[in-house]
């Protein structure tokens, strides 16, 4: 497979193996300042950049796992294209999923690909995604709003990017992958448990009685795998060894760990909202961040603004004026 073009955000020592390993045409980088130190001939920097070079590559398939909503101009450029996008960026569909066409896209989070390779002709009753819980699944739930910056990254299960394991611990990640959800395979009834070991994605209940799962280890690579290439007759992964596991452990994801938790029926039942959700929640980890609010604040003005911003987009352009409304509003709060 060749790789025409790669894009980084600041880890430039893993974008150079990277290109010493896959040799793409371009390389593209966040900041202006880091093109010197990417060992390439042909650099540039920024968003702009991005979607310029998704509209003139020959690539007919765009992974997209930004972070952020700033993944949106990449995603709705590469469809524009004619392109094909394997998609990671939850805010694309969760801030733009009603303008976007989801056949055009191959979900490679674990949780969607697992729905997918699930999927039968047989009457669904309800989908399900699981959580690991996140940082603190564990805690006393009063210790909460004094949890630090620090704490937000002990990820139980893993290691990820500082955003995502943020909202791994508010919950809100899972709540945008059921927005995701619902937007990639239509209305219906979705929902999320926790399964502390992370090896069963996703689930499906069927309509006479069954239930189906996904097991396998965490990993990017099988459902990047079949976004290349939808028939797969080699092993990616080592499969799950059940013996070894020995148990597993499921937990109720509560309202009171989990605040944010309160408005995802009526979120999945007006799914245009997810705009304001995203927008809310990347404005108040901004502020979490800068330590002008406390981590169960994060919840408490997503859920604020949610109240607030009842208005759903009408188009693309509406998309982005809500998002900045939001999150000024949300700033301007503390």
């Amino acid at each position: 497979m060749n790789v025409e073009v790669l894009v980084c955000g600041k880890n430039i020592e893993l974008l150079n193996q990277q290109i010493e390993e896959h040799h793409p045409s371009i390389v593209i980088v966040s900041d202006e300042e880091d093109r010197v130190k990417v060992n390439h001939d042909c650099v540039y920097a920024g968003q702009d950049a991005i979607v310029a070079v998704i509209k003139d590559s020959s690539s007919v398939l765009v992974v997209n796992a930004l972070v952020g909503f700033l993944g949106l101009r990449p995603t709705l450029a590469a469809l524009e294209s004619g392109k094909r996008v394997a998609l990671a960026n939850k805010e694309s569909l969760v801030a733009c999923g009603a303008f976007i066409d989801t056949s055009k896209i191959q979900p490679i989070d674990s949780e969607h690909f697992g729905l997918w390779y699930l999927l039968q002709e047989r009457p669904i009753s309800k989908m399900i995604i699981t959580a690991s819980g996140g940082a603190f699944r564990d805690w006393d739930i009063k210790k909460l709003q004094n949890a630090s910056l620090a704490d937000t990254q002990k990820h139980p299960n893993w290691s990820m990017g500082q955003k995502i394991t943020i909202d791994s611990a508010t919950m809100v990640n899972k709540m945008f992958e059921l927005l995701e959800a619902r937007w990639l395979f239509g209305e219906g009834q979705y929902d999320a448990i926790i399964e502390t070991k992370s090896l069963i994605h996703a689930l499906i209940d069927f309509k006479d009685g069954s239930t189906t799962a996904h097991f396998a280890h965490a990993s990017m690579q099988l459902p990047i795998a079949y976004a290349l290439n939808q028939k797969m007759d080699v092993n990616i992964l080592a499969h799950v060894d059940l013996l070894k596991i020995g148990s597993l452990e499921f937990r109720e994801i509560t309202h009171e760990r989990y605040p944010v938790w309160q408005i995802k029926e009526e979120l999945l039942k007006n799914p245009q909202r997810g705009v304001v959700v995203n927008a809310a929640n990347e404005a108040a980890i901004e502020l979490f961040i800068e330590k002008k609010i406390g981590f169960m604040d994060i919840s408490k003005h997503i859920i604020t603004a949610y109240e607030k911003f009842d208005a759903a987009p009408k188009n693309v352009a509406d998309v982005f004026i809500i998002d900045k409304e939001v999150r000024s509003y949300v700033r301007t709060r503390v």
